[in-house]
């Protein structure tokens, strides 16, 4: 479909999509009546966006004509995160449960690639048995079509490439901070059996509560098993990237055991305090060649101000012998554990992906129903207050009560909301009809005092009737 050439058209083609609810575009439309008459779609794009009506991938959609193809099986894509060789990974919203996550999508020119399909599932399969807090765990792999996704933790931040690359080296502390929480995950990832095999800045995150998640095992191998996708398919290749990858790993790269890890970690750590790797320039193939028969400059020649503890560690994690470094990531966290400050700030704020508007407010304001107050006994209400059931619409949703008293949005009826009907007669509350134990009591009180009224008007008629007897007896008698 062409490209809208007018604000009119774009707003049609956001209500064909139905990501937004009718009755929150109608609502737009009231606070800004003369959006369909601005100049250019464009401005009306950022109208939405900043309104927090659409997200800025679905604002470049709408820009280019496309109104359909916004979800993903189940999940309503929101904003695309980044791309690669083995996957785009979209921003998505699950339709039903209202919880966000990331999607990585397998390139459909790569769905009948046995190989790639191959990695992709295996990706799933080693993410899936991880559970850490400084790794990111695999939900669900699906498929929609010839779409083959995986579904995984939603890492609200940025990767320390991006960070680095941006604002410049790390400060001392904090790299040490950085690099011990990647060193616990990925130790974790070994504990349960798996190679990461691609250890490099960019696979790891940085949340904006300050957590570092290491993602990305498209390369992962499980320790115990054959590599037989290697083997079968890149025997002949190099995996991993070439600017962090162990020497071992460049010769067999699919018999290398968990020292890769510890030479690429020590290669980024480089990095973070460096701004470059620790072979800069050069092609792929002199890279490898590099990794193998030279030393890197050391750090301190670099950055001076860097502490000879912390070039030891570094140095010790890229030795080219995997017997001469460390032989584990718990002992390069011992290691690092004096110079990495326990408490470290958040990141600054500059430094995180800034989100769009839909992502960090409200699609709908939430409700608060007051908790019912019980009737005094014996007195029943013969109000009650209907509740509408929770509602998970296909768009615009929060997953909260609503209030019976429709909003003067909710009264241009969405659609969304006609599933929510109010209950009927039979759904009702009734009181009930049972005989309480304060009741019962109280009958009994009064039934008793009524039976011992009626025993003594007899007691007295009985009595003047004898009265009577003997008065007549004793005139008779006298």
């Amino acid at each position: 479909m062409p490209a809208p050439s007018s604000s009119e058209e774009l707003f049609s083609l956001v209500r064909k999509s139905e990501l937004v609810p009718a009755f929150r575009l109608d609502a737009f439309l009231r606070d800004h009546p003369n959006a369909e008459q601005l100049s250019t779609p464009r401005e009306l794009a950022d109208l939405l966006l900043g309104s927090g009506l659409i997200t800025r991938f679905q604002a470049e959609q709408f820009l280019q004509g496309k109104w359909r193809g916004f979800t993903i099986g189940k999940y309503k894509v929101l904003e695309r995160l980044g791309s690669g060789g083995m996957g785009t990974v979209y921003l998505c919203e699950h339709m039903a449960v209202c919880r966000k996550v990331a999607v990585k999508v397998l390139p459909t020119s790569q769905a009948h690639n046995p190989s790639a399909l191959g990695r992709f599932y295996r990706e799933a399969r080693a993410a899936g048995v991880l559970d850490h807090p400084n790794l990111v765990k695999a939900h669900d792999i699906d498929q929609d079509g010839e779409l083959h996704f995986l579904v995984m933790d939603y890492v609200d931040g940025a990767s320390l490439q991006d960070i680095v690359t941006r604002f410049g080296p790390l400060a001392i502390p904090r790299a040490c901070h950085y690099i011990r929480q990647a060193a616990a995950g990925l130790q974790a990832a070994h504990d349960a059996g798996l190679i990461h095999r691609d250890v490099k800045p960019a696979n790891v995150m940085l949340e904006r509560n300050g957590t570092i998640r290491v993602l990305d095992l498209g390369l992962a191998r499980f320790k115990d098993d054959i590599d037989l996708l290697t083997i079968k398919y890149d025997d002949k290749n190099v995996l991993g990237t070439a600017d962090y990858v162990a020497p071992e790993q460049a010769l067999n790269s699919h018999e290398v055991d968990s020292r890769c890890d510890i030479y690429s970690l020590g290669a980024t750590f480089h990095y973070l305090l460096c701004g470059k790797p620790p072979f800069p320039g050069g092609k792929i193939a002199q890279k490898l060649i590099w990794h193998q028969v030279r030393q890197p400059t050391p750090v301190r020649e670099l950055r001076p101000e860097v502490p000879e503890a912390v070039q030891a560690i570094i140095s010790r994690m890229m030795e080219k012998n995997p017997e001469d470094r460390y032989q584990s990531l718990r002992e390069v966290i011992q290691a690092l554990t004096p110079l990495a400050p326990a408490n470290l700030p958040p990141p600054r704020p500059e430094e995180m992906p800034q989100l769009s508007p839909a992502l960090v407010m409200p699609t709908t304001p939430s409700v608060t129903v007051p908790r019912p107050v019980p009737a005094p006994l014996p007195r029943r209400s013969s109000q009650a207050t209907t509740l509408r059931p929770p509602v998970a619409p296909e768009s615009g949703r929060v997953c909260t009560l609503h209030s019976v008293t429709p909003s003067p949005a909710e009264q241009a009826t969405p659609r969304h909301l006609a599933k929510a009907q109010t209950p009927t007669d039979m759904e009702l509350p009734r009181p009930s009809t049972a005989v309480t134990p304060v009741q019962a009591l109280e009958r009994a009180r009064q039934t008793s005092s009524s039976f011992e009224f009626d025993y003594s008007v007899w007691m007295i008629a009985l009595l003047s009737v004898v009265i009577g007897v003997g008065l007549t007896i004793w005139a008779v008698l006298r």
